[in-house]
């Protein structure tokens, strides 16, 4: 009963978040589009976890959870909710850390066929992501959140990157797209190309993010030297 449920929220998941992606940040499609996508994802998430994947889903969760208290009101609950997710992303970490170093060294492969190798370098890819955004968690827990664009980078990459788990988790096993997609979208170059299409997104939200802020500083500073 659960694998369907699962399968469908990561498909809506998919969709609702390629939506978001591509809509005017702040606008009501992206706005609507970004809430149904943080339901999918929580759902297929948690039926993840429920299936077996309990790692995977819990980190999934923490990327929603963490992107979406940015762009919330600070409260005192959602300070007891970062600090919850600060805990569970410094074990996690660790724990993926320990288990891409040992599968590292393996020359086997998965029961889903993929290379151990492969499996390793991925782990401690995850790893490194997971301590940077434990330290970026420390930071808003001692500082508080940032104000403007900053704010708005943090809420993106993390959801792009919860996005990326979910596209990571489906196009990484031939078998399971060959379930759903035809025969010519399941080679290893089409499968991996919507997980570089949503770095290729999150990269250029980015970086019109950041350019606006270098802009935002450009005009302030003109109007200070303009002054009398």
């Amino acid at each position: 009963m659960l694998l369907p449920i699962h399968v469908a929220a990561g498909g809506m998941a998919l969709l609702f978040g390629a939506s978001a992606l591509v809509a005017k940040k702040g606008g009501v499609l992206h706005r609507r589009s970004g809430l149904l996508f943080v339901g999918a994802m929580l759902i297929m998430a948690t039926t993840a976890a429920m299936l077996g994947n309990v790692g995977g889903g819990v980190i999934t969760i923490y990327f929603v959870v963490t992107a979406l208290t940015t762009v919330r009101p600070v409260s005192a609950s959602t300070r007891w909710i970062n600090l919850a997710a600060l805990v569970v992303v410094v074990g996690l970490a660790v724990g993926t850390a320990v288990t891409g170093a040992q599968a590292i060294n393996s020359p086997d492969l998965s029961p889903g066929g993929v290379p151990r190798r492969m499996i390793g370098v991925m782990s401690l890819f995850l790893a490194t992501v997971m301590m940077l955004a434990a330290a970026g968690d420390v930071r808003v827990m001692r500082v508080g959140l940032p104000r403007g664009g900053a704010r708005l980078a943090r809420h993106l990459w993390r959801m792009c990157f919860a996005l990326f788990i979910a596209a990571g988790s489906f196009f990484s096993i031939r078998e399971r797209v060959a379930r759903i997609l035809p025969e010519p979208l399941t080679s290893g170059p089409m499968r991996l190309l919507p997980i570089l299409l949503v770095f290729g997104v999150m990269f250029y939200w980015l970086w019109k993010v950041r350019a606006r802020r270098r802009l935002s500083v450009i005009v302030r500073n003109e109007g200070v030297r303009l002054a009398p």
